[in-house]
């Protein structure tokens, strides 16, 4: 289900692998309405351990799995992955391991490799402690979530300590494979990279319009099928969002090093907004070229945030960011309004981060006819006030006087003092 990279903000250790699957071609740029009830099971004490006591334990197979799902027995995946074959190993990760099999179309049934509809199936380690979670937190929402930049779950395996998940197969991969790995896949160009980056953000979106917070956005966690079209996966993260009069969720620091908000980092009040910085950091990925963390690199450049911030509302040193793989093919003022909108997803003071529905209006602005941007709302927005940079932050030798945000969609942007 892709690569493994290694994760953690302060509490959590894990390695997530992203789901290899089957896609659907999802050019539509009409994004989806979340589910008017969307039901997320509550346990009791008897029932399943909660997130700050330790792992889930279902008294029954049925009492909390959804009916949506197909529930394999065990002999039927290990029959459907040639009994887990090392041949058809696709990943690992902290989870556990991702292999490629084949079922029938229609009764999903195993088959014969060559035969019926390639799947991807996930299986848990033995020892994976939070992984059983995450295995029950996946089904319960994407048991339900249906959406065409979410990656789609078949079905499930619950057999004594086997514990499987199915998935639709996606050809092509993880975005991470696509962007870093050293004599992978032709690099992408600068359409499709625009194209992945209005499709997650569309995906994120329906998330939150369902007030739910996805929690581990990154480039590994995106899976393109053979169009290119992506979708987001692996939910083991995924948490509910704050109702009524509450303004964030307090939870344990889960995630990925150099994906994470800063304030969700310092605080542990996850946000929506939490989010949102994690897109600017994909969205950077996307320009750059390069990982969120790099310790190959040296000094500020291990950090791309720090390193890229200072070029980023730069018209004229833009570039010096920018992906070399590209060859300089592709379109400046596209770049740059790029460059805004990770500027301002970048934003350290998270209520000044644009929501994700703007982004995606945003991206989906770039993708349109030139004629149809000429009388977008982005030319009737003001220019916000300068970026202030606090001296706390991180410096560079090479970062320039304060530089002047462009007028932008999402607003104004102020960087506010670095959360250690």
């Amino acid at each position: 289900m892709g690569n493994c990279l290694e994760t953690s903000a302060r509490v959590d250790s894990r390695r997530t692998i992203s789901g290899a699957s089957k896609g659907t071609n999802t050019n539509s740029t009409s994004r989806l309405s979340a589910p008017s009830a969307l039901i997320i099971p509550t346990y009791s004490a008897r029932s399943i351990a909660t997130e700050s006591v330790g792992t889930p334990t279902p008294r029954s197979d049925g009492q909390f799995l959804s009916p949506n799902l197909k529930a394999f027995t065990f002999s039927e995946l290990k029959s459907a992955t040639r009994n887990f074959r090392p041949d058809s190993l696709l990943g690992e990760g902290g989870f556990g391991y991702v292999f490629k099999g084949w079922i029938d179309e229609q009764t999903l049934a195993p088959a014969k490799p060559g035969y019926g509809m390639v799947v991807a199936v996930k299986k848990l380690k033995p020892e994976g402690l939070q992984g059983r979670k995450e295995w029950l937190t996946e089904i319960n929402y994407l048991g339900q979530l249906h959406h065409p930049n979410l990656v789609k779950l078949i079905g499930y395996c619950l057999d004594g300590e086997n514990l499987l998940l199915v998935y639709e197969f996606m050809p092509k991969g993880s975005l991470e494979n696509h962007l870093f790995r050293t004599g992978g896949p032709q690099p992408l160009p600068w359409a499709v990279r625009i194209k992945v980056a209005t499709q997650a953000a569309r995906g994120l979106a329906f998330l939150h319009d369902a007030k739910i917070i996805y929690r581990d956005f990154k480039a590994s966690n995106i899976l393109l099928d053979a169009d290119f079209s992506a979708k987001l996966s692996d939910f083991g993260l995924a948490k509910a969002g704050p109702t009524g009069d509450m303004t964030h969720v307090s939870t344990q620091v889960m995630g990925t090093q150099g994906y994470a908000a800063p304030e969700y980092v310092a605080t542990g009040r996850l946000t929506a907004k939490s989010d949102v910085y994690s897109f600017g950091v994909v969205l950077l990925e996307l320009l750059s070229g390069r990982r969120a963390v790099d310790k190959s690199k040296v000094g500020i450049e291990q950090n791309l945030v720090d390193w890229a911030f200072p070029y980023l509302a730069d018209k004229r040193k833009l570039f010096r960011i920018m992906d070399t793989k590209l060859g300089g093919q592709y379109p400046q003022k596209a770049a740059y309004a790029s460059a805004t909108i990770a500027l301002q997803c970048l934003n350290e003071d998270h209520k000044h981060r644009p929501h994700m529905s703007d982004v995606l209006a945003s991206l989906e602005q770039l993708q349109a006819p030139p004629t149809s941007i000429r009388y977008s709302h982005m030319e009737n927005i003001p220019a916000p006030s300068p970026v202030r940079r606090s001296p706390r932050t991180r410096r560079s030798p090479r970062t320039p006087s304060t530089p002047s945000v462009p007028a932008s969609p999402l607003g104004s942007l102020q960087r506010s003092p670095q959360v250690q």
